[in-house]
């Protein structure tokens, strides 16, 4: 059974799952759907429609640090997978529609390099600005993480604070701890506009 995080909490991953070597992380959201359908209401309260809210996850690599040390180490939509093949990202959903996952992240704990102490895992608005959108219009999100030779859920962490204005969301980190790795959900908002300043806070 699934352990059930709150913000902040910390849980071991690797410890007491002998053998757990692959998992798959999972990031979904929920669009909120729009009563007015645009319109004048539409266009007077957020400029566009919610439905369309394109949400992107993305995975930094990052050092003892916690910095990104080279470009390679952000897996995004436009860079699928690290140069080590530890980390694997499923691609882009471009509006968060349907029940379960909308974006997965497969990665192989025992390929990390040795040099990698730290995997986060962020959500940003795609040209969030331009297109007057933010997490307020986002519902239902959550990551969790599933143990890939079985396809059971460890963990799963909903995300319950108040985004209203947030425009970029640090979900939560797979960390080394010894020999062991950890998750920790972290669920903060940022008004980063995009990837690019996200990115920045870890160089």
């Amino acid at each position: 059974m699934a352990i059930s995080l709150q913000k902040g909490q910390r849980v071991d991953l690797t410890k007491g799952n002998a053998g757990l070597t692959k998992i798959m992380v999972g990031l979904g959201w929920d669009p909120v759907q729009s009563k007015s359908g645009g319109g004048l209401l539409g266009s007077l309260f957020g400029g566009g429609s919610s439905n369309n809210v394109d949400c992107d996850a993305s995975v930094f690599m990052l050092n003892e640090n916690e910095k990104i040390t080279s470009n390679q180490n952000i897996i995004y939509f436009g860079n699928l997978r690290s140069s080590d093949g530890s980390v694997a990202h499923s691609g882009d959903n471009l509006t968060g529609d349907g029940a379960g996952d909308d974006e997965q992240i497969m990665i192989d704990l025992q390929k990390i390099p040795a040099n990698i102490h730290k995997l986060v895992f962020v959500v940003n608005i795609y040209d969030s600005v331009k297109r007057k959108q933010h997490f307020g219009m986002i519902r239902n999100a959550f990551i969790r993480v599933v143990n890939s030779s079985n396809n059971q859920e460890m963990i799963h962490y909903n995300l319950t604070d108040d985004y209203n204005g947030q425009t970029s969301l640090i979900v939560g980190e797979i960390y080394r701890h010894g020999q062991d790795w950890k998750f920790a959900a972290v669920g903060t908002g940022t008004q980063d506009p995009g990837l690019r300043e996200l990115v920045r806070r870890y160089q």
